[in-house]
């Protein structure tokens, strides 16, 4: 996989599955933001307000910086971790998986809970559809009205997508691309006569 490109799941999806008397149902969802996972989570709550725990997992970005395992009340590192070890060995971020568990009265013990867990979050990732993104960089390019052949000739060249595009004395472009050509594309804009805004973070 290349630098600037990561996996992660094209749209929801859902399983189910039985542990001798428990059921086990995963979900999985593509996210982008903490705000979106809480929406998730409070859906699923709802729905299944009468299951004995949510276990959940996330990563988010590129590179899975940002993520939270949570066991929801079943005995430490039995669920949450399980369910992320999975979201790391298919290397997948930008999702959040969630295994809602109706307790059946039998007791699976520790090594029991790991596996079914890790196996319902398997089996949520391998019925959602794996896609690769890319990692994109986005730019805000102001230039003079006169720069403007150069700037489209570059433009052209590198193919980034346009968002915005504002023509006056001074224009302004604001474009996306690829992680891996951006470098390349703000020199291009430069020598033809713009100049590059700092992202603000």
């Amino acid at each position: 996989m290349a630098e600037d490109t990561y996996l992660t799941v094209e749209a929801a999806a859902e399983t189910a599955s039985r542990e001798r008397s428990s059921k086990f149902l995963s979900y999985i969802y593509p996210v982008r933001t903490e705000e979106e996972i809480r929406g998730h989570l409070e859906t699923l709550r709802k729905r299944h307000f009468d299951a004995t725990h949510h276990c959940y997992a996330w990563r988010l970005g590129p590179r899975g910086e940002r993520w939270r395992a949570n066991d929801d009340g079943e005995p430490s590192g039995t669920a949450g971790k399980p369910i992320l070890g999975q979201m790391l060995s298919a290397e997948v971020t930008d999702c959040l998986i969630v295994v809602v568990r109706y307790f059946g009265g039998t007791k699976l013990g520790v090594p029991g809970l790991i596996t079914a867990y890790r196996e319902a979050a398997a089996e949520a990732i391998t019925t959602a559809r794996v896609v690769e993104r890319t990692v994109d960089r986005e730019i805000r390019v102001d230039f003079p009205y006169m720069a403007m052949n150069d700037i489209m000739r570059a433009v052209k060249e590198y193919q980034p997508t346009v968002r915005a595009q504002r023509f006056d004395n001074l224009c302004t472009l604001e474009l996306t691309i690829r992680e891996s050509r951006a470098a390349e594309l703000e020199e291009r804009l430069k020598k033809a006569g713009g100049s590059i805004a700092e992202n603000e973070e």
